[in-house]
């Protein structure tokens, strides 16, 4: 057989595979690249997730629609960009509060469930003052946790000594429980996302 025989069929069978493999990878947000920053607009309904908040209670996504929900992911013993993120989440639970914005929830989703429990959890939301009747600290099932990663395209590596490497995501659900815009990264500003929950809370 002709190596250029071999190489033709290698190729055409590339081809298949990625054809086959089309589907299945549309249902999920791909991960941005490493270390990408900025903002993306996207349109995907999302799964009804079932997690666990700080109090112990089962949360479902579905049970938020008719609200805009903001989401990020987190770690509890992070030592860098996670106590940032939550710093921005604490301001922008403030200045929705200001603006008279009701109809919003917040969630920081864990990416360390073996460590973060629910008790760890709620005292770590406690240090940075949040509110915790409009935003809930979640960690669950591994898998169903896996599922929501996923989804959102967050890649989790755990590491020796306590930390995780995770994806920089935050990202945006309107009413209807279709997910807006990703921002990636911590560039983003509290006063940016708190014009797109407004805008979102405009709509109809």
């Amino acid at each position: 057989m002709s190596s250029k025989w071999s190489k033709g069929k290698l190729i055409a069978a590339g081809l298949l595979l990625t054809i086959l493999a089309a589907p299945a990878i549309s249902q999920i947000s791909g991960p941005p690249k490493r270390g990408a920053v900025g903002r993306k607009a996207v349109q995907m309904p999302v799964p009804d997730f079932t997690l666990i908040d700080q109090d112990k209670r089962p949360i479902r996504f579905g049970s938020l629609r008719g609200k805009a929900v903001l989401v990020t992911f987190i770690y509890a013993t992070c030592p860098d960009v996670c106590p940032l993120l939550t710093a921005k989440f604490a301001g922008i639970q403030r200045g929705l509060k200001s603006r008279g914005l009701n109809h919003h929830f917040l969630l920081s989703v864990t990416t360390d469930p073996e460590a973060d429990t629910p008790e760890v959890l709620r005292s770590y939301g406690q240090r940075f003052g949040a509110d915790l009747r409009s935003w809930a600290f979640l960690t669950g099932d591994k898998n169903e946790l896996s599922e929501a990663w996923r989804f959102f395209g967050v890649r989790v590596k755990k590491h020796d000594k306590g930390l995780t490497d995770h994806t920089g995501l935050t990202t945006l659900i309107d009413r209807q429980g279709i997910r807006r815009i990703d921002y990636y990264g911590n560039s983003w500003t509290e006063n940016e996302v708190l014009k797109d929950i407004a805008d979102l809370a405009a709509r109809k």
